[in-house]
């Protein structure tokens, strides 16, 4: 590997960001491609899909041969609430291959036996996130239905371009909550990209039901990112 390669490849990995290690089969030259490199032809199409699944592979693209070594960030799943949902979503979100952390300043609800093996923050969520910054490998689900523990980190995960945003409640309770993160300062487009009611429309009842319509949908917007430039003759 070229060392300019190797340096490049390991600052995107100190920074959660996704690379991709091109390897030229033909001429074994190397090069690091980014999420937001604009790459063209079947080539692009090939990093795309890689930036999207995860999976390394040789490929043929646009008349040479390719190997695409992708390095993806672990994703990591902040739930804001100690809540049933939550208590249903940590073990399926393990198996999933996420890091889920819980953030939850009620102390009577966020405790180590209602949680155990979880990743525990009995703090206000703007506490924790001045330690553990928010990035594009992060979702965030908000499920507490208290706008004073929600609202703030629903904004910095805006913000922080989270590759998912989701808000427990109604439509009715989010339009509510819409008109708060627009008095945050939260832009209409960034408010839109909100999941709210959270969880993919499975008919969900119970909070172990809501916690699988809440994965599916985090694992959707996770394998998703990308198609919409994608489409739009964009890709990266």
């Amino acid at each position: 590997m070229d060392p300019v390669s190797l340096k490049a490849l390991n600052e995107e990995r100190r920074n959660r960001r996704a690379a991709i290690l091109l390897t030229d089969l033909g001429d074994g030259s190397d090069r690091v491609l980014r999420e937001d490199d604009i790459v063209a032809g079947q080539l692009g199409e090939a990093a795309a899909r890689a930036f999207r699944t995860g999976v390394s592979a040789a490929i043929e693209a646009d008349g040479r041969s390719y190997f695409l070594n992708v390095s993806l960030p672990r994703p990591r799943l902040l739930v804001i609430g100690a809540v049933h949902i939550s208590q249903a979503l940590a073990p399926m979100a393990k198996i999933a291959g996420f890091d889920m952390e819980i953030v939850d300043p009620r102390t009577a609800f966020a405790t180590p036996e209602r949680f155990p093996d979880v990743p525990l923050h009995p703090e206000w969520p703007e506490d924790v996130l001045k330690r553990q910054p928010l990035d594009a490998y992060t979702a965030v689900a908000a499920v507490t239905h208290d706008p004073k523990i929600d609202d703030l980190p629903l904004k910095a995960a805006l913000d922080a371009g989270c590759f998912y945003v989701g808000a427990l409640g109604s439509r009715k309770t989010h339009a509510k909550r819409v008109e708060r993160l627009t008095a945050l300062g939260a832009s209409k487009e960034a408010v839109g990209r909100m999941n709210a009611p959270i969880g993919l429309d499975i008919g969900a009842a119970s909070p172990a039901e809501i916690a699988v319509a809440v994965l599916a949908q985090v694992i959707l917007a996770l394998r998703s990112r990308g198609l919409d430039r994608l489409q739009k003759g964009e890709a990266a």
